[in-house]
């Protein structure tokens, strides 16, 4: 009677405990923006390992949303398969969940023949949302054919939340890249980027500078309008007219906006440097403004590439024709450009543009570009250093300046890998490598973002400094947010935010939405463009 009793209960455990010596499970929770605009965001990936030959029937997967702020910001949930690459496959639906309370139920049965099954749990947001909100979702219970399957343990934390800005093909547009982002003096955010219509190429190319604003801290955005483009000038189509990596910089005393962007016209020839002639609209020949001759010394269109700045005085809602300013580099450098991302405004009202070129040997470098009388002439200083491109720039409490830049040495570097980081009292006349240069701020080589944000704290005026990059030395993935309370000289790990761990372009610029609350704009894993914010008080000391 007892060995049947044993019997049983082996029996019932058998059951409950589902097929444990058959179908191992796996459960992986990437850190991943949760974006409105975007149709699936996947949260959750569930590996369902078959330890014995035979096939099964999985016919339920059960998901706790308890980890969700507000179960009604989630419009859908659902289950797909994956693709070689272990990545959501929307063509391979296993089901749609059933929402109850903070819990959503797959129930439709779906044959299991292969050693491995790989799902992605998918969630669809409403339209708009508080971007404060985070999502949780976790797999609580799998069940086949066979029985229940035992899970492992899940450390998975609750996804912050966003918007995507830009999709791709959006607007007739192929790729939105490089952007920039600002907050006008009337609290507007105005996100700026490539608007590549043909291609994901970077220049020679059909592609102006676009703008989206937003009116309500970055939940909604006007729809995408051009603030500059060269259209068919000088008789040569649009595709060899193509302006790109833009710069935003809002005037904090007079309110007024720029956009800087860099115009190039026609080709060079990669080899002699010279204009070659005959270009149309079917014509295929490319070059890099940065490759080999593809901008040469001088001020001319067809020796050049060309440093544009447009001027809005209403907000970001109308944009002046374009002023050249070329002209204020050294005729002997082969190229003069903004660098992407936002400029500032310094404490005595300095306008400042981070910039980039390349010297009369061609070797890249970083500076600065600045205006002292509103907009009306601009000066270029003398380069940071060389061989880096990309750079951002700051005001420190003492009234310098930091620029920090891309660096080229540090493309697959694992020994020595860091931002080239330099200082300047004077305006670019002179340069001091900063003692963090080249070690605290780890790079793939891509361009990143540096703010400073100043709010008040019990009637006291205080500042952070904020950085944003793909911390990683070989690949743009790991979009982290990094925060500094001392200038700079230190960025304490406990207080960093991951964003975005996948792989991407790895753009990324920051601002200030307000005083307790910033806007980060970058290229996501998960979207061309991706808007999300973070509260002051998850980074503050």
């Amino acid at each position: 009677m007892i060995r049947q009793e044993i019997i049983l209960i082996a029996a019932l455990l058998l059951i409950s405990c589902g097929t444990t010596g058959e179908v191992g499970v796996s459960l992986t929770s990437p850190v991943l923006p949760v974006l409105t605009g975007k149709e699936f965001n996947p949260v959750q990936k569930i590996a369902l390992i078959r330890q014995q030959p035979g096939d099964y029937t999985l016919e339920k997967v059960v998901l706790s949303l308890k980890g969700t702020t507000d179960i009604g910001d989630i419009t859908k949930v659902t289950l797909f398969g994956a693709n070689e690459k272990g990545l959501p496959d929307t063509g391979i639906t296993v089901g749609e969940a059933v929402l109850q309370g903070t819990m959503a139920t797959f129930t439709d049965h779906f044959p299991v023949t292969g050693d491995t099954l790989t799902l992605w749990v998918t969630v669809t947001l409403k339209e708009e949302i508080d971007l404060t909100h985070r999502i949780g979702i976790q797999c609580s219970e799998i069940v086949t054919d066979k029985g229940r399957l035992r899970l492992p343990d899940s450390d998975a934390q609750p996804l912050r939340t966003g918007v995507t800005l830009r999709q791709h093909g959006q607007d007739g547009v192929h790729t939105s890249r490089i952007p920039g982002l600002a907050t006008s003096k009337k609290g507007t955010l105005l996100a700026i980027y490539d608007a590549r219509y043909e291609s994901a190429r970077d220049l020679q190319g059909h592609m102006d500078i676009a703008l989206n604003r937003s009116f309500d801290g970055g939940r909604t955005w006007e729809p995408m309008q051009v603030v500059l483009d060269r259209k068919e000038w000088g008789g040569m189509p649009e595709k060899y007219n193509g302006v790109s990596d833009a710069c935003i910089l809002v005037d904090d005393r007079t309110g007024d906006i720029y956009v800087a962007g860099l115009w190039m016209h026609g080709l060079l020839d990669a080899e002699t440097g010279k204009w070659v002639e005959g270009l149309t609209a079917d014509s295929t020949r490319w070059l890099h403004q940065w490759r080999a001759k593809g901008s040469q010394p001088g001020f001319g269109v067809k020796e050049t590439s060309q440093f544009l700045i447009t001027k809005s005085s209403d907000d970001g809602l109308t944009w002046s024709e374009p002023i050249n300013i070329t002209s204020v580099k050294k005729k002997e450098w082969w190229l003069f450009a903004p660098a992407p991302g936002q400029g500032i405004t310094m404490t005595d009202g300095t306008l400042v543009f981070p910039s980039q070129g390349r010297d009369e040997n061609g070797t890249s470098f970083s500076n600065i570009t600045w205006s002292k009388d509103g907009g009306k002439t601009w000066k270029t200083s003398n380069p940071a250093t060389k061989n880096t491109t990309e750079c951002a720039v700051v005001e420190l409490q003492d009234g310098s300046l930091m620029l920090n830049m891309r660096d080229n040495r540090n493309r697959g570097n694992e020994e020595v890998n860091g931002r080239s980081v330099f200082v300047t009292s004077d305006l670019g006349e002179t340069w001091k490598e900063h003692p963090t240069s080249r070690k605290a701020l780890i790079e793939p080589t891509c361009m990143a973002s540096l703010h400073t944000h100043r709010y008040m704290e019990d009637g006291v005026k205080k500042s952070l400094l904020l950085f944003v990059n793909p911390a990683s030395t070989s690949k743009r993935n790991n979009i982290t947010l990094k925060v500094s309370y001392d200038g700079g000289n230190t960025w304490p790990e406990e207080k960093q935010i991951l964003l975005d761990e996948y792989s991407g372009r790895g753009y990324s610029c920051i601002t200030s939405v307000n005083d307790s609350t910033l806007g980060i704009l970058y290229e996501s894993s998960q979207a061309d463009m991706a808007f999300q914010t973070v509260s002051l008080k998850e980074i503050q000391p």
